[in-house]
Protein backbone atom coordinates (compact mmCIF):
# COMPACT_ATOMS: atom_id res chain seq x y z
CA UNK A 1 0.00 0.00 0.00
CA UNK A 2 2.80 2.14 -0.65
CA UNK A 3 0.89 4.19 -3.14
CA UNK A 4 -1.18 5.33 -0.54
CA UNK A 5 1.70 7.09 1.64
CA UNK A 6 1.08 10.18 -0.47
CA UNK A 7 -1.76 10.30 1.35
CA UNK A 8 -1.54 12.43 4.49
CA UNK A 9 -4.61 13.74 6.04
CA UNK A 10 -4.60 15.50 9.75
CA UNK A 11 -7.33 16.43 11.41
CA UNK A 12 -7.07 20.17 10.37
CA UNK A 13 -7.84 19.03 7.12
CA UNK A 14 -10.81 17.26 8.27
CA UNK A 15 -12.27 20.66 9.92
CA UNK A 16 -11.27 22.18 6.79
CA UNK A 17 -14.03 19.97 4.47
CA UNK A 18 -16.54 20.06 7.41
CA UNK A 19 -16.50 24.05 6.99
CA UNK A 20 -16.54 24.08 3.70
CA UNK A 21 -19.36 21.62 3.47
CA UNK A 22 -21.14 23.96 5.72
CA UNK A 23 -20.61 27.01 3.89
CA UNK A 24 -21.62 25.82 0.75
CA UNK A 25 -25.09 24.15 2.39
CA UNK A 26 -25.67 27.62 3.01
CA UNK A 27 -24.98 29.10 0.57
CA UNK A 28 -27.40 26.32 -1.13
CA UNK A 29 -29.90 27.21 1.24
CA UNK A 30 -30.09 31.34 0.83
CA UNK A 31 -29.91 30.77 -2.94
CA UNK A 32 -32.20 27.53 -3.34
CA UNK A 33 -35.15 28.03 -5.56
CA UNK A 34 -33.74 31.44 -6.94
CA UNK A 35 -32.36 32.11 -10.70
CA UNK A 36 -28.90 32.43 -8.59
CA UNK A 37 -28.72 29.07 -8.06
CA UNK A 38 -27.77 28.18 -11.91
CA UNK A 39 -25.23 30.74 -11.29
CA UNK A 40 -23.58 29.52 -8.29
CA UNK A 41 -23.60 26.27 -9.69
CA UNK A 42 -21.71 27.93 -12.80
CA UNK A 43 -19.45 29.55 -11.12
CA UNK A 44 -18.31 25.74 -9.44
CA UNK A 45 -17.79 24.58 -12.84
CA UNK A 46 -15.49 27.30 -13.68
CA UNK A 47 -13.60 26.72 -10.41
CA UNK A 48 -13.33 23.25 -10.50
CA UNK A 49 -12.13 23.29 -14.22
CA UNK A 50 -9.72 25.97 -12.99
CA UNK A 51 -8.08 24.02 -10.09
CA UNK A 52 -8.41 20.96 -12.68
CA UNK A 53 -5.94 22.69 -15.00
CA UNK A 54 -3.47 24.09 -12.18
CA UNK A 55 -3.16 20.42 -11.18
CA UNK A 56 -2.80 19.47 -14.57
CA UNK A 57 -0.10 22.17 -15.11
CA UNK A 58 -2.13 23.54 -17.84
CA UNK A 59 -0.47 27.00 -17.15
CA UNK A 60 -1.81 29.42 -19.75
CA UNK A 61 -5.61 28.49 -19.81
CA UNK A 62 -5.07 28.31 -15.81
CA UNK A 63 -3.94 31.71 -15.58
CA UNK A 64 -7.03 33.14 -18.06
CA UNK A 65 -9.52 31.05 -15.69
CA UNK A 66 -8.00 32.57 -12.62
CA UNK A 67 -7.82 35.96 -14.25
CA UNK A 68 -11.36 35.55 -14.93
CA UNK A 69 -12.53 34.53 -11.38
CA UNK A 70 -10.47 37.35 -9.83
CA UNK A 71 -11.93 40.03 -11.74
CA UNK A 72 -15.43 38.38 -12.00
CA UNK A 73 -15.43 39.09 -7.93
CA UNK A 74 -16.91 42.43 -8.15
CA UNK A 75 -19.38 41.13 -10.75
CA UNK A 76 -20.49 38.70 -8.16
CA UNK A 77 -21.10 40.62 -5.66
CA UNK A 78 -23.09 42.67 -7.23
CA UNK A 79 -25.18 39.68 -8.67
CA UNK A 80 -25.69 38.12 -4.98
CA UNK A 81 -26.02 41.32 -3.36
CA UNK A 82 -29.59 40.52 -1.71
CA UNK A 83 -27.79 36.67 -0.88
CA UNK A 84 -24.81 38.38 0.42
CA UNK A 85 -27.22 40.22 2.58
CA UNK A 86 -28.93 37.60 3.82
CA UNK A 87 -25.99 35.64 4.48
CA UNK A 88 -24.87 38.42 6.22
CA UNK A 89 -27.97 39.05 8.62
CA UNK A 90 -27.55 35.12 9.35
CA UNK A 91 -24.24 35.78 10.74
CA UNK A 92 -25.22 38.79 12.58
CA UNK A 93 -28.44 37.58 14.41
CA UNK A 94 -26.53 34.76 15.67
CA UNK A 95 -27.32 34.62 19.43
CA UNK A 96 -23.74 32.68 20.22
CA UNK A 97 -24.61 32.96 24.14
CA UNK A 98 -27.98 31.82 23.12
CA UNK A 99 -27.29 27.54 22.99
CA UNK A 100 -30.48 27.01 21.79
CA UNK A 101 -30.33 29.74 18.97
CA UNK A 102 -26.92 28.64 18.37
CA UNK A 103 -28.42 25.19 17.98
CA UNK A 104 -30.93 26.05 15.57
CA UNK A 105 -28.54 27.12 12.50
CA UNK A 106 -27.43 23.73 12.72
CA UNK A 107 -30.74 21.88 12.32
CA UNK A 108 -29.86 20.61 9.21
CA UNK A 109 -28.04 17.60 11.17
CA UNK A 110 -31.28 16.69 12.34
CA UNK A 111 -33.82 14.55 9.53
CA UNK A 112 -36.27 16.77 10.36
CA UNK A 113 -35.84 20.44 11.88
CA UNK A 114 -38.18 23.25 13.78
CA UNK A 115 -39.63 24.44 11.07
CA UNK A 116 -40.98 21.63 9.18
CA UNK A 117 -43.13 21.03 12.42
CA UNK A 118 -45.20 23.95 11.71
CA UNK A 119 -48.91 23.02 10.97
CA UNK A 120 -48.81 24.29 7.40
CA UNK A 121 -52.49 22.69 6.41
CA UNK A 122 -53.98 24.62 9.17
CA UNK A 123 -52.75 28.15 7.77
CA UNK A 124 -53.50 27.26 4.09
CA UNK A 125 -56.84 26.35 5.35
CA UNK A 126 -57.20 29.67 7.37
CA UNK A 127 -56.26 31.15 4.36
CA UNK A 128 -58.80 29.88 2.46
CA UNK A 129 -61.48 31.09 4.65
CA UNK A 130 -59.79 34.63 5.09
CA UNK A 131 -59.76 34.88 1.28
CA UNK A 132 -63.29 33.89 1.25
CA UNK A 133 -64.18 36.96 3.79
CA UNK A 134 -61.96 38.89 1.97
CA UNK A 135 -59.98 39.15 5.07
CA UNK A 136 -56.53 40.72 5.43
CA UNK A 137 -53.89 38.70 6.78
CA UNK A 138 -50.30 38.48 6.09
CA UNK A 139 -47.81 36.05 7.71
CA UNK A 140 -44.42 35.33 8.03
CA UNK A 141 -42.83 31.85 8.55
CA UNK A 142 -39.43 31.89 9.89
CA UNK A 143 -36.55 29.93 8.77
CA UNK A 144 -32.68 29.97 9.27
CA UNK A 145 -32.48 33.53 9.77
CA UNK A 146 -33.68 34.78 12.83
CA UNK A 147 -36.62 37.64 12.95
CA UNK A 148 -35.76 39.08 16.37
CA UNK A 149 -34.73 41.94 14.88
CA UNK A 150 -38.74 42.94 13.87
CA UNK A 151 -40.40 40.74 16.87
CA UNK A 152 -39.68 43.46 19.07
CA UNK A 153 -41.69 45.86 16.58
CA UNK A 154 -44.99 44.02 17.43
CA UNK A 155 -46.86 41.96 20.34
CA UNK A 156 -44.56 38.83 21.56
CA UNK A 157 -46.50 35.90 22.31
CA UNK A 158 -46.52 31.94 22.44
CA UNK A 159 -49.49 30.41 20.89
CA UNK A 160 -49.77 27.12 19.09
CA UNK A 161 -50.90 27.29 15.50
CA UNK A 162 -54.25 26.31 14.66
CA UNK A 163 -56.82 27.62 12.44
CA UNK A 164 -59.32 29.44 14.68
CA UNK A 165 -56.62 30.70 16.28
CA UNK A 166 -55.26 32.43 13.00
CA UNK A 167 -59.08 33.85 11.64
CA UNK A 168 -59.39 35.36 15.24
CA UNK A 169 -55.67 37.08 15.01
CA UNK A 170 -56.65 38.81 11.40
CA UNK A 171 -60.17 39.40 12.31
CA UNK A 172 -61.29 42.44 11.06
CA UNK A 173 -62.38 43.94 14.54
CA UNK A 174 -59.55 42.46 16.03
CA UNK A 175 -57.26 44.50 17.92
CA UNK A 176 -54.27 42.30 17.00
CA UNK A 177 -55.52 42.10 13.14
CA UNK A 178 -53.13 45.41 11.87
CA UNK A 179 -49.19 44.20 10.96
CA UNK A 180 -48.07 40.45 10.66
CA UNK A 181 -47.95 37.61 12.49
CA UNK A 182 -44.71 35.86 12.47
CA UNK A 183 -44.57 32.48 13.01
CA UNK A 184 -41.49 29.75 14.00
CA UNK A 185 -41.89 26.20 14.60
CA UNK A 186 -45.50 25.86 15.23
CA UNK A 187 -46.26 28.56 17.37
CA UNK A 188 -47.61 32.20 16.76
CA UNK A 189 -44.69 34.61 18.47
CA UNK A 190 -45.56 37.62 17.51
CA UNK A 191 -48.27 39.76 16.24
CA UNK A 192 -48.80 43.35 14.57
CA UNK A 193 -45.81 43.53 13.58
CA UNK A 194 -44.16 46.43 11.23
CA UNK A 195 -41.95 45.08 8.55
CA UNK A 196 -39.79 46.67 6.58
CA UNK A 197 -41.40 47.73 3.37
CA UNK A 198 -39.45 47.25 -0.41
CA UNK A 199 -38.94 50.16 -2.39
CA UNK A 200 -38.80 48.10 -5.91
CA UNK A 201 -40.51 50.05 -8.21
CA UNK A 202 -41.80 46.99 -10.81
CA UNK A 203 -44.41 45.72 -8.29
CA UNK A 204 -47.39 46.36 -9.79
CA UNK A 205 -49.65 49.05 -8.35
CA UNK A 206 -52.60 46.71 -7.99
CA UNK A 207 -50.35 45.17 -4.65
CA UNK A 208 -50.75 47.50 -1.26
CA UNK A 209 -48.89 48.08 1.43
CA UNK A 210 -49.25 44.12 2.91
CA UNK A 211 -47.45 43.04 -0.23
CA UNK A 212 -44.93 45.35 -0.22
CA UNK A 213 -44.04 44.14 3.22
CA UNK A 214 -44.17 40.30 2.43
CA UNK A 215 -41.59 41.30 -0.71
CA UNK A 216 -39.54 43.60 1.91
CA UNK A 217 -38.95 41.25 4.46
CA UNK A 218 -38.48 38.24 2.11
CA UNK A 219 -35.75 40.25 0.13
CA UNK A 220 -33.75 40.51 3.47
CA UNK A 221 -33.98 37.47 4.74
CA UNK A 222 -34.84 33.61 3.87
CA UNK A 223 -38.51 33.73 5.18
CA UNK A 224 -41.67 33.14 3.77
CA UNK A 225 -44.91 35.22 3.40
CA UNK A 226 -48.34 34.48 2.77
CA UNK A 227 -50.68 37.39 1.95
CA UNK A 228 -54.50 37.92 1.55
CA UNK A 229 -55.47 40.55 -0.09
CA UNK A 230 -58.45 42.28 1.45
CA UNK A 231 -59.26 43.86 -1.53
CA UNK A 232 -59.13 40.63 -4.15
CA UNK A 233 -59.24 37.63 -1.43
CA UNK A 234 -56.31 36.33 -3.27
CA UNK A 235 -53.90 34.33 -1.59
CA UNK A 236 -49.93 34.88 -2.42
CA UNK A 237 -46.84 32.87 -1.89
CA UNK A 238 -43.33 35.08 -1.45
CA UNK A 239 -40.46 33.49 -1.62
CA UNK A 240 -36.96 35.94 -2.16
CA UNK A 241 -38.89 38.65 -2.69
CA UNK A 242 -40.97 36.99 -5.90
CA UNK A 243 -44.17 36.37 -6.32
CA UNK A 244 -44.52 32.35 -6.51
CA UNK A 245 -47.33 31.09 -8.46
CA UNK A 246 -49.20 28.21 -7.62
CA UNK A 247 -52.45 26.40 -9.53
CA UNK A 248 -54.30 25.49 -6.43
CA UNK A 249 -54.05 25.10 -2.63
CA UNK A 250 -53.19 21.76 -2.54
CA UNK A 251 -49.45 22.69 -4.42
CA UNK A 252 -49.37 25.51 -2.62
CA UNK A 253 -49.39 23.95 0.60
CA UNK A 254 -46.80 21.07 -0.89
CA UNK A 255 -44.33 23.67 -2.05
CA UNK A 256 -44.40 25.58 1.42
CA UNK A 257 -43.90 22.76 3.21
CA UNK A 258 -40.67 21.24 0.78
CA UNK A 259 -39.49 25.39 1.15
CA UNK A 260 -39.15 24.67 4.92
CA UNK A 261 -37.50 21.47 4.93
Amino acid sequence: MDFLNFIDIRITDIIDIILVAVLLYYIYKLIRGSVAINIFIGIVIVWAFWKLTELLGMEMISSMVGAFMQVGLIALIIVFQQEIRKFLLMIGSTNFSNKRNFIKHFKFLKQEGLSSSINIDAVVTACEKMASTKTGALMVLERNNSLDFIKSSGDKMHIEITQPIIESIFYKNSPLHDGAAIISGNYIVATRVTLPVSNERTIPLRFGLRHRAAIGITEKTDSLALVVSEETGLISYIKNGEFVLYKGLPELTAMIKEDLI
